[in-house]
């Protein structure tokens, strides 16, 4: 390892990245080996969907993030980040890699290392722990010769530089707070970084104020923590770092500006494209309702120019010029299953498909005529691909997981419905490997999105081709648009989360979507009306709820969030929160309103939801859930309820999601199969689910005595 002191010391001829002060984790399987020998078929495993090597945001229902690819200065190479679950330590191995966008060969690694980099969302103006995996981008220097970019060690994230030629790479901000974003001063001989406006400052004042006790207000989150959260910023404290010398310099007008381009934003932006002669494309709602179609519009040297065609309203996920053409990537079709690029000529003929796919695509960008972006289908994980803008057709630039061609994988069919409302849906049914027609099978409901590869359903809890390979029919629901979408008078988002909320219109449209899928899948004769799981995070939690009292459908559960309650709502949501619930019409802690909860609550339903109901919660979050499991627990109902530490929304930990798998296997194997795992190491599991199916109470403690 070679001394920073001797780098200071011979600045003026190297540059001190050239020689790495930083060794390699251990990581080698971060990136696949040798796919040239294919195994032969073989099952599927929890390690296979746990440990896939993953580019951007897992969440292949998410558009509104930013693409995982920066092009280099010169559009032959893309640099971008790849996040791979370790079991073994319970850990995320993650390389920097380059990909040329000719030839062939697998991409150069330029750093290995770092820990995982999790969302926090804003809500109510305070940052809350999501779980969710942060999408780093990578950033070129102006020469093309280095890479910027975010990298986590000892819980704090530095900014980094890589040489793009893998020689080397090393931290390079040594903040006491997290760093936000980092960027290269126009020049390329200083790095930009950015941390969030007062942060230390805002701690240190935590910390005091904990001396002396926490005032219990708006700050808290108590189904969190106890300590106030951080109040929601745009704002960065900026500052340059001399690559010469390491000397932080302040951040210019220009600097800070650079950075603020790079820093990522708070809530989604809407795409907007600037032309070579200065001409924006941009996208124009018709009215101030943010569920209103926008379309597609150019201004510029040619004045004003609306695209009235049907594919220039509504689904533009994002818009590029070329040459003096437009193109834009467009979900649509039945639910908006599909997703088309398209090429525009403002003041010409109507938008043409370029190309058409039901598959993913996620995070585009123009490198000369290729758009390249990540690719996935129901059965496929995800690619790094290159669309030919012309002629539509495609190329494979690299393919993280090789190994999994050899996954034996069970059918997979799309069905359409409407609701009850006449709102489209649709679902992915998967059915198990070497499925013989006309057999109906016992069926699991997971929720919410169904876009691309088939993993676990929203928050990757439900392992679907898991459950099919133990002989359960999956149904990945697809779920329809707003039910306030009727409405277009709302203005705000808050009036339509009200819209939504009144009378329980959006739970009642869900629920309708999900009984006209599961209608469907027993019609078509796939599945057994009387064996029917359903599982659900987030809100699809809330139409598991919902479901269990409001129909019969069900002859078990699981939920990974839980629940809204009367007394809950009120008291560890805190007062943020609940101010939040009665603005949208949820009646206040000092009235009891049981007509209000009759359809939603169960705790008041306790006596009458007998469907076999697990819980797999995060300690951020399982107080919410306390009310409905202790009435449950009370009527000797069977419900069980596990908490997993140091998780949040979205659980992290490969560990917790490998037993989350297995524990959803063995529930719904139980109840609906009838099946129990020999494995007596879990014969603690089964004589508890034995007796919550008896309906024996449990097991009292003995009386004490004197």
């Amino acid at each position: 390892m070679v001394s920073p002191v001797f780098c200071l010391r011979f600045v003026a001829a190297l540059w001190c990245a050239l020689l790495p002060t930083t060794a390699w984790s251990r990581c080698e399987q971060a990136l696949p080996g040798d796919d040239s020998i294919r195994p032969a078929a073989r099952d599927l495993t929890a390690a296979d969907l746990i440990e896939l090597r993953e580019i951007g945001d897992p969440d292949s229902a998410s558009f509104s993030g930013p693409s995982p690819f920066a092009l280099s200065p010169d559009g032959s190479r893309i640099a971008y980040i790849v996040n791979r679950a370790d079991l073994a330590t319970n850990s995320y191995c993650r390389v920097v890699v380059v990909s040329g966008l000719t030839g062939k060969g697998p991409p150069r690694v330029v750093d290995r290392g770092g820990a995982l980099i999790t969302i926090l969302d804003v809500q109510r103006g305070h940052y809350l722990p999501s779980g969710a995996t942060r999408t780093i981008v990578p950033v070129w220097s102006p020469d093309g010769r280095r890479i910027a970019y975010l990298r986590r060690d000892a819980s704090v994230t530095q900014g980094w530089v890589a040489e793009a030629d893998g020689s080397g790479a090393r931290a390079v901000t040594h903040a006491a707070v997290d760093v936000e974003a980092v960027a290269w001063s126009s020049d390329g001989s200083r790095l930009l970084y950015g941390t969030r406006k007062g942060t230390a400052d805002t701690e240190a004042a935590l910390d005091r104020e904990g001396q002396s006790g926490w005032l219990y207000d708006r700050r808290v989150s108590p189904e969190i923590s106890a300590r106030p959260l951080m109040p929601a910023t745009d704002l960065l404290d900026t500052n340059a770092v001399d690559l010469r010398t390491g000397a932080i310099l302040p951040a210019d007008p220009a600097d800070q500006a650079a950075l603020a381009q790079a820093a990522p934003a708070d809530m989604p932006v809407e795409p907007m494209a600037v032309g070579p002669d200065g001409s924006k494309a941009l996208l124009e709602r018709q009215d101030s309702s943010p569920l209103a179609p926008a379309r597609l519009v150019v201004t510029g040297g040619l004045g004003r120019q609306r695209c009235d065609a049907e594919a220039c309203a509504g689904g533009i996920l994002s818009l590029w010029w070329q040459g003096d053409s437009v193109l834009f990537l467009r979900r649509e079709g039945w639910a908006k299953e599909a997703m088309a690029l398209y090429r525009w000529q403002p003041g010409g003929a109507p938008p043409a498909v370029i190309f058409r796919t039901t598959d993913v695509l996620h995070g585009c960008v123009m490198a000369g005529i290729e758009l390249v972006c990540t690719r996935e289908d129901s059965s496929t994980p995800r690619k790094v691909v290159a669309i030919n803008t012309v002629t539509g057709a495609t190329r494979t630039i690299f393919d993280p997981n090789p190994e999994f061609a050899s996954v034996r994988l069970g059918p997979v069919r799309r069905l359409k419905w409407r609701n009850d409302l006449g709102l489209e849906a649709w679902g992915d049914l998967v059915l198990p490997p070497g499925y013989t027609p006309g057999t109906r099978l016992p069926m699991v409901v997971v929720q919410y999105h169904s876009d691309g590869f088939l993993r676990g359903g929203t928050g990757n809890e439900y392992p679907i081709f898991l459950l099919a390979q133990r002989g359960i029919a999956v149904l990945s629901t697809e779920r329809p648009s707003f039910f306030a979408a009727a409405f277009p008078q709302l203005k705000t988002w808050y009036d339509i989360n009200a819209a939504n909320q009144k009378d329980w219109g959006e739970r009642r449209s869900l629920l309708s979507s999900v009984l006209a899928g599961v209608h469907m899948a027993v019609e078509q004769g796939y599945a057994d009306p009387k064996r029917v799981g359903i599982t659900g995070l987030s809100d699809g939690a809330t139409t598991v709820a919902f479901a269990l009292i409001n129909s019969k459908a069900f002859a078990a559960a699981a939920l990974s969030s839980c629940c809204m309650e009367p007394n809950t709502t009120a008291t560890y949501g805190g007062i943020a929160w609940a101010e939040w619930l009665r603005g949208m019409g949820y009646p206040p802690a000092t009235h009891d309103n049981p007509a209000f909860w009759r359809d939603m609550s169960l705790a008041r339903n306790a006596t009458r939801v007998d469907t076999p109901l697990l819980m797999q919660l995060a300690d951020n979050e399982f107080r919410l859930a306390l009310e409905a499991f202790g009435a449950l627990h009370e009527q000797n109902k069977p419900v069980e309820m596990y908490v997993y530490p140091d998780e949040y929304h979205v659980k992290w930990q490969p560990i917790h999601r490998r037993a989350v798998y297995a524990r959803t296997l063995d529930w719904f194997s139980f109840w609906l199969q009838d099946r129990e795992d020999p494995d007596v190491a879990k014969a603690p599991q089964y004589a508890r689910w034995r007796a919550l199916r008896s309906g024996s109470p449990p097991t009292l403690p003995p009386k004490p005595t004197r």
